[in-house]
């Protein structure tokens, strides 16, 4: 169950990567730039899972009454998702920016 939410994710996350991948067209493809690009999504794929499986450790779940467990265990699978997609954003946008800083139509 630790890993529900990041194969839940996944493919929104794939579909991000590829707009990634290929936004903008203008830019030059250069093999620096490729591993530029391959070691960003690596990276955003690596803080994903990080995050979802802190977001899973850190969930609090309801305490068990006299009736069962209470309703709102669905937060163990929602904090997961919530951190992974947040990492995942995070980290491809700052790759975005920085490559546009290197790569950029100012420095070509």
């Amino acid at each position: 169950m630790r890993y529900l939410a990041i194969l839940l994710l996944a493919p929104w996350l794939m579909l991000l990567c590829w707009a990634y991948w290929r936004y903008p067209a203008n830019l030059p493809r250069t093999p620096r730039r490729r591993l530029y690009d391959v070691m960003a999504v690596l990276l955003a794929a690596t803080a994903t899972v990080r995050a979802a499986l802190l977001g899973f450790d850190h969930a609090a779940l309801p305490a068990v009454g006299r009736f069962g467990r209470a309703s709102g265990a669905i937060w163990q699978q929602v904090m997961p998702a919530l951190f992974g997609y947040g990492a995942f954003a995070l980290v491809l946008l700052l790759a975005l920016v920085l490559r546009h800083l290197c790569w950029g139509r100012g420095l070509r």
